[in-house]
């Protein structure tokens, strides 16, 4: 389903606006993971295979590493911001890209990257803390690359705060249920949102993360609060679903009711016309 009316003239592309926002009124409130509702795991850990600093090649603890080039699997090739894509770079610093691996660990929001990025969660993730979980992926569904930062650390080597969130990532080809979209963000408990490195202390301040998808040319997408102090609560237990145009540029997903609300609201629907016809009956017995 793709947004329309305001909600898509919202994120036409346009060639006056090189950073469109995107309002938190899209946020939908959720405590799970994509994976939580359908089970299955998060998949495995990833290896980094490049990086900058503490990148521990050939590991999985790191700071500022990647994993990559790894294959879509997709039968039909990712289409993003008019680029076709059969693989990417997951990168520990809370985002992928295509193209090549990205290291930067200070977000100037996604659309300052150099490479086409997907950012559920741009900043400063540092994972060589034994106490910090790691990045994950999750294949084994056609169609569907799943990435998960789970109950991450910050620079430099903080375990005492934690961040966890999800990106989805589906093909043309995947049926995509109602209310849902190609591509989702997902975020639970977000404990932190600034490296040390980025000018914060004790994972607040500086330069918080950023949320959203860049061209690498300066144009992108952006969550509102991207970058200011309290975005980390923001997305706290939300989701967000995004389908992709023929141009490739992301597009929110309208929000619909979960089973169980939209069950509730039928509900009182009839209460109301229940209560409605009491009221008419009292009144005629009154008059």
């Amino acid at each position: 389903m793709v947004a329309t009316g305001l909600m898509a003239g919202l994120f036409a592309a346009s060639a006056s606006a090189a950073v469109t926002t995107i309002p938190q009124s899209s946020l939908i409130p959720s405590t799970q993971y994509y994976t939580d509702q359908i089970g299955g795991g998060l998949g495995s850990a990833l290896t980094m295979t490049g990086g900058g600093n503490g990148a521990n090649v050939g590991g999985q603890p790191n700071d500022d590493g990647y994993s990559g080039p790894i294959s879509l699997g997709f039968a039909t090739p990712l289409s993003f911001f008019g680029g076709s894509y059969t693989q990417f770079y997951a990168n520990n610093n809370g985002n992928i890209s295509f193209n090549n691996g990205i290291s930067s660990f200070t977000p100037n929001g996604p659309q300052g990257a150099t490479q086409p990025i997907i950012s559920p969660f741009f900043a400063d993730v540092d994972t060589r803390n034994s106490a910090s979980g790691l990045m994950y992926l999750r294949n084994d569904i056609a169609n569907e690359a799943i990435l998960t930062w789970d109950q991450v650390g910050y620079y430099g080597s903080h375990a005492d705060k934690l961040d966890s969130f999800q990106l989805v990532l589906r093909s043309a080809d995947y049926v995509v249920p109602t209310g849902e979209g190609q591509i989702g963000f997902f975020w639970k408990t977000m404990g932190w949102e600034t490296g040390d490195a980025s000018g914060g202390s004790g994972g607040f301040g500086g330069t918080p993360g950023a949320i959203g998808f860049g061209d690498g040319q300066s144009n992108g997408y952006v969550l509102e609060g991207s970058t200011q102090n309290g975005i980390a609560g923001v997305v706290q237990n939300h989701q967000l679903w995004f389908n992709v145009n023929s141009e490739g540029v992301p597009v929110v997903v309208t929000a619909v009711p979960e089973p169980e609300s939209y069950a509730m609201m039928i509900a009182g629907i009839g209460l109301l016309g229940f209560t409605a016809r009491r009221r008419k009956q009292t009144k005629g017995m009154l008059a």
